[in-house]
């Protein structure tokens, strides 16, 4: 594996970017600007943190996260790919193996309005064949600034047709579950977790008091975070998807979970866009073709 030195040398930038040693010895890359900072592992490609200066974290972390090769890392922006939830045959990890491998680093650079654009690569491994047997190149591109931008893009470089699914699983941070509403999703037809029973959305706005674990199907619209407590608000958007997925694990869930403090359900919500039903919004593509799935994450008045 190459080394911190290396990377530094290489795609370092002096008091912006800065690879280092991170928890259970991963690998991270650290950046710092006028208008933000954040944080991500290569291991998974996973954004760990990002802040806007002067403002809190909006990015959760687990406290009981392993940080360990062979694990998932528990909060930030997992990537999941080329399935999203778990396989069918159940000795395939959840969420596929893009956030089980490290992954290369592409490009770090410095672009104008002081944003950091951070770009990594996955390509197929011994292990990933045997999971999933496609010739495939996936790059992850962060751009850091007053907004942050995280996209995850598959190309098809093999000679077969192959069918995906995916998401961008980001965690936000939050002041307590009890406090906040998400706007944007009225009016929009979901599921419950895997179920097959279509619903609709009539409140203007969605509140949590149990576990809710919501998929909303032909959803491309923008949702915002509304955090009393915390007084912000917070706008996600995406583009390459057709499913909104809204997740927190409620009290009871929350204490089966072994990488996440029993109380940790209280101060995160995901919000993610999702590619995750064949005949809605799985990607299929022929050889030489590619898909982007994006979102922009911002704070807004």
């Amino acid at each position: 594996m190459v080394t911190i030195e290396t990377l530094n040398n290489k795609f370092g930038i002096a008091n912006k970017a800065t690879f280092y040693k991170g928890k259970g010895g991963l690998i991270c890359l650290a950046v710092n600007t006028a208008p933000a900072a954040a944080d991500i592992s290569l291991y998974g490609a996973q954004l760990q943190s990002y802040a806007p200066a002067g403002q809190k974290e909006m990015i959760w972390m687990s406290a009981k996260s392993l940080f360990e090769e062979g694990k998932a890392i528990r909060g930030g922006v997992p990537l999941c790919f080329p399935w999203f939830g778990p396989h069918p045959d159940k000795a395939k990890p959840q969420h596929g193996f893009a956030r089980l491998q490290y992954w290369d680093v592409l490009k770090v650079e410095e672009r104008a309005e002081e944003t950091i654009v951070v770009q990594l690569g996955l390509k197929p491994s011994t292990v990933s064949m045997e999971m999933w047997p496609f010739q495939f190149e996936a790059t992850a591109t962060f751009s850091i600034g007053k907004t942050l931008d995280v996209k995850l893009s598959v190309a098809n470089t093999g000679n077969q047709a192959f069918e995906y699914s995916g998401a961008l699983h980001t965690y936000f941070n939050i002041s307590n579950i009890d406090s906040i509403a998400i706007e944007g999703l009225q009016g929009t037809t979901y599921y419950d977790g895997f179920g097959t029973e279509v619903k609709t959305q009539n409140p203007q706005l969605l509140y949590f008091n149990t576990e809710t674990n919501r998929r909303y199907i032909n959803s491309t619209g923008d949702c915002i975070i509304i955090d009393k407590e915390y007084n912000r608000k917070i706008h996600v958007a995406k583009t390459g998807s057709k499913v909104t997925v809204v997740w927190n694990p409620g009290e009871d869930v929350a204490k089966t979970i072994g990488d996440m403090q029993p109380e940790g359900y209280k101060t995160f919500v995901c919000v993610e866009p999702a590619n995750a039903y064949t005949g809605i919004d799985t990607i299929a593509l022929n050889p030489g073709q590619s898909h982007t799935l994006a979102t922009t994450i911002k704070l807004v008045d």
